[in-house]
């Protein structure tokens, strides 16, 4: 099975390299915290903006390590070789909430817009790095979302958290849970960026998930800080009524 799976995402890529979508996504709100530190929340869409591509890897227990770091490499060359690459980090995940369902290597890229990704998804660099990457590849995750450019800090750890909603929620509910989550930058210090959008990949690797909610903490002491916040299990008992499955997955970013 592994191996039709890796010749299923190769179909899905080359036909991105022949016909990129013409979706069109929305920007929603973000969040970010400025040079000070304070929350920045932004209610209409910004010119500035960008395109966050958000990528996971489950890679074949038969993969050696070296194989491994073999993919990384050729992943992480990559912004030397695609201009529409802005901005590239990548981390393993070290997520103590056991909710990642064997994904491991985090990957997050950023565009300026959606020209950037199409110019990206059928180069032939990527192309280069998919053959490199498939004869190791047991599972692949794809989310992208718009997102408000911040300055990095000096360590910065991610959390990245992605909702599947159940089909029956109601969308004044799950717009309850979205509003709740985006509340949390103001009531939890150890939050030092937050960002999130819904998913508008063109490349059908989101199974389903549709929301994608980035936090940035400066140290592990602040994710220990932000999991039993009370204000943070507030959020989870509204969450909990509309949610069929989480995904997190968190990592040291490394450019």
């Amino acid at each position: 099975m592994p191996i039709y799976h890796a010749l299923a995402v190769a179909c899905l890529l080359i036909v991105f390299s022949t016909s990129c979508s013409n979706q069109s996504a929305t920007k929603p709100t973000t969040e970010d915290s400025n040079a000070a530190g304070e929350t920045v929340v932004s209610s209409e869409t910004s010119a500035d903006q960008v395109l966050r591509h958000a990528v996971f890897f489950k890679f074949k227990d038969t993969s050696s390590p070296e194989d491994v770091q073999t993919v990384v490499d050729a992943f992480a060359a990559l912004p030397t070789k695609i201009d529409a690459i802005k901005d590239f980090e990548w981390g393993t995940n070290n997520s103590p909430e056991g909710k990642d369902d064997g994904f491991t290597h985090c990957f997050f890229i950023t565009f300026a817009d959606e020209k950037g990704r199409e110019e990206y998804l059928p180069h032939a660099e990527h192309m280069n790095f998919v053959d490199t990457l498939l004869p190791h590849l047991d599972k692949v995750f794809v989310l992208d979302y718009w997102g408000n450019p911040s300055e990095p800090a000096e360590q910065e750890l991610r959390h990245a958290v992605f909702f599947k909603f159940k089909d029956d929620a109601a969308p004044e509910d799950v717009a309850k849970a979205e509003q709740a989550f985006a509340a949390l930058p103001e009531k939890i210090d150890a939050i030092k960026a937050f960002e999130w959008g819904t998913n508008n990949s063109p490349e059908g690797h989101d199974e389903g998930f549709t929301h994608c909610f980035f936090i940035t903490f400066d140290s592990e002491e602040g994710r220990d800080e932000y999991l039993p916040h009370p204000d943070h299990l507030a959020f989870v008992e509204v969450l909990i009524p509309v949610l069929d499955k989480a995904r997190v997955l968190d990592y040291w970013a490394q450019k």
